[in-house]
């Protein structure tokens, strides 16, 4: 009982709805621009579908700084810009740029990964049969990889997660500044518990939620 009343629930429903919202909104910017990166660096490739040596050096360049950048640092870095497109650097709005720059050339490597799995053979098969570039793009790549797209999507968003518990620790918000802040702290361990027990739950739903839809979806 001593256990449960060192818990404000109100406070921890708050910090969870801030956990929520920073990684779904983040979560569906780093895919969508992710995903659209990924074909971008696929297709430049090469022996890709619009050969260009030059683009895809660059972008490859850009994806790969941006991954070498540990994200606490990465978010100090990108405060400047937080704060002229949100207004402020604390909050759980202040996160989502940084989370979103962090998880866009992630999910992006993994599209890649997912688009070199593609049998090139159905490609060829595609092109043989007249099918322009765009029409294999929407009708043979990505159908063909979505299992392993979605998958990319679950890895990255419980990346995300993990981010925002990192985030939370310099004033985003969330059940990682609820952890720090008011467990750690202030040595409430029921907090500190808690908020990480909720944290974990959160991971396996993603997890589990994101395995059965690919087996629903993968034909193989």
């Amino acid at each position: 009982m001593n256990f449960i009343k060192k818990i404000d629930f109100n406070q921890l429903l708050t910090a969870l709805n801030e956990t929520l919202y920073m990684s779904f909104t983040s979560l569906i910017f780093a895919t969508i621009i992710g995903l659209l990166i990924g074909i971008l660096l696929f297709v430049t490739q090469s022996d890709g579908l619009y050969k260009n040596k030059f683009v895809n050096r660059i972008v490859d360049i850009i994806v790969n700084v941006l991954r070498a950048v540990p994200f606490i640092i990465l978010m100090i870095l990108v405060m400047p810009f937080t704060k002229a497109i949100v207004g402020t650097i604390l909050g759980a709005s202040a996160a989502i740029p940084s989370l979103i720059i962090a998880a866009v050339p992630f999910y992006a490597r993994l599209c890649v990964i997912a688009f070199t799995e593609v049998d090139k053979g159905t490609i060829e098969a595609s092109k043989s049969m007249g099918a322009t570039n765009w029409q294999i793009i929407y009708k043979v790549l990505l159908p063909e990889s979505l299992p392993a797209l979605i998958s990319g999507i679950t890895v990255t968003g419980i990346s995300l997660i993990s981010y925002t518990a990192m985030a939370g620790a310099i004033g985003s918000g969330g059940l990682g500044n609820l952890a720090y802040m008011y467990g750690w702290v202030r040595r409430n361990n029921a907090v500190l518990y808690s908020a990480t027990l909720i944290i974990l739950i959160i991971v396996l739903v993603i997890q589990g939620l994101g395995d059965y839809i690919v087996k629903k979806i993968d034909k193989r």
